[in-house]
């Protein structure tokens, strides 16, 4: 079998809607909840998160906006490399 193509390295933003915003963070908890995979497509990339991730929030504020970003970290799996 040929080696699986290593995933360009990958950094942007998408911005939702509130209605959009609240179904995907509905369905985040209702999978961790469950234990279960979250999969989630962003800019037309499926993403796959497992169960196990780390979660953490982060809050950062400067003189003109302040911004709280929710992280989800996970290391990836050999076949995923």
């Amino acid at each position: 079998m040929p080696p699986r193509k290593t995933k360009p390295k990958r950094d942007l933003e998408k911005t939702y809607s509130t209605t959009q915003f609240v179904e995907k963070l509905r369905r985040l908890a209702d999978a961790l909840e469950q234990g279960k995979r979250f999969r989630i497509q962003i800019a037309g990339e499926r993403v796959s998160i497992p169960p196990d991730a780390l979660f953490n929030i982060e809050h950062e504020r400067s003189k003109s906006a302040e911004e709280v970003e929710f992280q989800l970290k996970w290391e990836l799996e050999e076949k995923d490399k």
